[in-house]
């Protein structure tokens, strides 16, 4: 067994605690929180299972990471700590940990990220011996391996669109969705997520990496920028009240242009409640969905929709992304120590997990 830990215990972290549970290779032998008031709860409950684990949380990164754990998993956030996140995976790779992650946007794309982050990672991989992968919550296999695999599938690709559609009503994550992305706020409100580059910053290693594995040369990438304010005010489960002349909805583009044209595009479709912005495209069931179009011959649609905790779609997004990430941790151990990308690393189907009950 593969002694595993899980670092952060929040919308990822929890997914990840099931995951790491559930994988029949991997043991999880410890949980590391921030929160004090998290420290000594059992991960079972953490994780949202109905049972315990007999492992306890802690905030001892030095014990944990001085244990020797073969693989991390690293769920805390770099959305507004980056320079933290960074420190903590650098640490765990010279502990000659394998280390997978969603919390470095930059890092999905290694081998055109910028020189200050990834020669760190290189270096500490060069002593402690350690691996990354870095992967999106977005989720990353929509915007990469999935579109590519069904792009084989055509006989010609005139362009590729990746969508994530969603509606927040019911994401528990307020500081995300009314500050980064700008749900509630002001129609002059910039939101961070949105300003000019962060779009590119964000989803433009994935459109590099789709045009690296299809041989085209990218002449550059474009952002576009739609906002809408809501008609009336909201009410929503977890995050309570929107106000009406507020932004409601939020949608751009991550263009690869490629002779001339968009051929690559990453676009996000957001809102905070149905109602707004009924125009632009919606999931079928009106809560959230991935999709990957490819315009060509012939035109092929690929719709997925993931729920977990209780059929809510946005967990489920954490959770096939998080999916992702720990299956490839026994890929990652055969590999010699590197600095891996999404075209790297394979899809890994489920084995021995097909039926399979965790006690």
């Amino acid at each position: 067994m593969v002694s595993t830990i899980v670092w952060g215990t929040g919308n990822v972290g929890r997914a990840a605690i099931r995951a790491v549970e559930a994988h029949p290779a991997l043991e999880l032998t410890a949980v590391l929180v921030h929160n004090p008031d998290k420290v000594g709860r059992d991960a079972g409950d953490l994780g949202g299972l109905d049972h315990r684990l007999g492992v306890a949380a802690t905030d001892d990164v030095d014990a944990v990471l001085a244990s020797g754990p073969r693989a991390v998993v690293y769920a805390a956030s770099g959305d507004i700590r980056p320079d933290e996140a960074l420190a903590d995976i650098i640490r765990a790779i010279r502990a000659g940990a394998v280390v997978v992650t969603p919390s470095l946007y930059p890092l999905y794309d290694q081998r055109n990220a910028p020189p200050e982050l990834r020669e760190p990672v290189l270096a500490a991989i060069a002593d402690g011996g350690g691996s990354l992968f870095v992967s999106g919550v977005d989720p990353g296999w929509g915007n990469d391996v999935l579109p590519l695999l069904v792009s084989g599938l055509g006989t010609t690709i005139d362009a590729i669109r990746c969508q994530e559609i969603f509606d927040y009503t019911t994401y528990d994550q307020p500081d995300s969705v009314r500050y980064l992305v700008g749900m509630g706020q002001p129609m002059d409100y910039e939101p961070p997520m949105i300003a000019p580059t962060v779009p590119t910053m964000v989803w433009g290693g994935q459109v590099r990496m789709m045009a690296r594995a299809l041989g085209v040369d990218l002449e550059e990438i474009r952002e576009t920028v739609d906002r809408r304010p809501l008609d009336a005010t909201v009410s929503t489960t977890a995050m309570g009240d929107f106000e009406a002349g507020t932004q409601g909805a939020v949608r751009f583009e991550v263009q690869g242009i490629v002779e001339g044209e968009p051929r690559i595009v990453i676009e996000h479709v957001t809102r905070i409640h149905p109602s707004c912005a009924p125009d632009w495209p919606t999931p079928p069931d009106g809560e959230g969905a991935h999709r990957v179009i490819i315009e060509g011959r012939p035109r092929i649609e690929v719709t997925i929709e993931a729920t977990d905790e209780g059929g809510n779609r946005s967990a489920g997004g954490n959770a096939t992304a998080v999916g992702r990430l720990v299956s490839a941790i026994d890929w990652l151990l055969e590999a010699k120590p590197g600095f891996y990308d999404a075209l790297d690393v394979p899809l890994r189907p489920a084995v021995g997990r097909l039926g399979r009950k965790r006690s």
